[in-house]
């Protein structure tokens, strides 16, 4: 059966195309929300909308999202996913944007775990059928290095790691203004958020909110925005992204989190500008430090290339 999701659509989404706002909200791709609209799936204010149409902040959007299919993750090739490593314990990809790292309630677009099934991975491990080996996720909207465990001994190994803050995750983002201090840390809890529960937010632990901890240093300052080098202790969803936004920096691009959205269009930006350059930690199969790393995409690098020009 279909889940009927209501709600009112966000400051942040305010003049946004239906497609891109859909992706935005619902973590779906943009031609998986271009399709809804095209079968009368979404309404805002009562009217049926198309995927060109424009949103209004404050407007009543109703979508019909199809179930999560359950079970194992079906096979589904996904175009850009590159495997950066693999032998009998791991399969290092590089996470085109886009692609979900397993599948979920409302989501319908490609995962890692279908793209690894399509090009014949085989993931043995006792997770979840529909996220088999997952040990850490990416957001759909974030790019760049996730590692999956492929053999039971891997993915006890590997949780326990990331579990223990034993795992180097670093980040490039970047982000509105320029932070004061140009580097520094935020801990503070990340939780739902209490209105919409669509995003997340900083939020008491009294309140639900998990620990999370975010350390970042400026690597470059641009006129209007800076580019963050971003470490992180925890894992939380959407952690870095509450967490710059907490600070008045949003990552360019994400209108969910108060990015200006005319920037993110001077910039050619359907996404936030967020990705995953380096993941190291210590090989689940013999005990010796391993780094792998990503470069950035296209998309990310032409925003970087439009932001230094006069």
């Amino acid at each position: 059966m279909d889940e009927r999701r209501a709600l009112a659509v966000p400051e942040g989404l305010d003049a946004e195309r239906v497609d891109v706002g859909l992706a935005r909200l619902f973590g779906l791709s943009r031609s998986k929300a271009a399709e809804l609209a095209a079968n009368g799936r979404v309404q805002l204010d009562g009217a049926d909308v198309l995927k060109s149409d424009r949103l209004r902040a404050g407007g009543w959007l109703e979508v019909e999202l199809p179930p999560a299919a359950g079970g194992a993750a079906a096979p589904e090739p996904v175009p850009g996913l590159a495997v950066l490593h693999d032998d009998e314990h791991i399969v290092v990809v590089d996470k085109p944007v886009g692609v979900a790292a397993h599948p979920s309630p409302g989501w319908i677009g490609p995962t890692v775990v279908g793209g690894l099934a399509a090009a014949g991975y085989r993931i043995s491990t006792s997770g979840a059928a529909e996220r088999q080996g997952v040990v850490h996720r990416l957001d759909v909207g974030t790019s760049g290095v996730m590692v999956v465990a492929k053999s039971e001994h891997a993915y006890t190994v590997l949780k326990r790691a990331f579990r223990d803050r034993a795992v180097e995750k670093l980040y490039h983002a970047l982000v509105q203004g320029h932070p004061d201090p140009s580097r520094g840390t935020v801990d503070a809890p990340v939780g739902r958020h209490r209105v919409h529960d669509w995003k997340w937010a900083v939020v008491s632990e009294e309140r639900g909110g998990r620990p999370a901890v975010t350390h970042y240093a400026t690597l470059e300052a641009f006129r209007h925005a800076s580019l963050l080098e971003v470490r992180l202790e925890t894992g939380r969803t959407h952690q870095i992204r509450v967490h710059l936004a907490a600070l008045h920096h949003p990552c360019v691009g994400d209108t969910t989190y108060g990015a200006d959205p005319v920037l993110s269009t001077r910039l050619g930006l359907e996404r936030q500008w967020l990705h995953a350059v380096r993941l190291a930690f210590d090989h689940p199969g013999g005990g010796a430090r391993v780094t792998f790393t990503s470069t950035y995409p296209t998309d990310l690098g032409l925003a970087l290339q439009r932001l230094a020009l006069p």
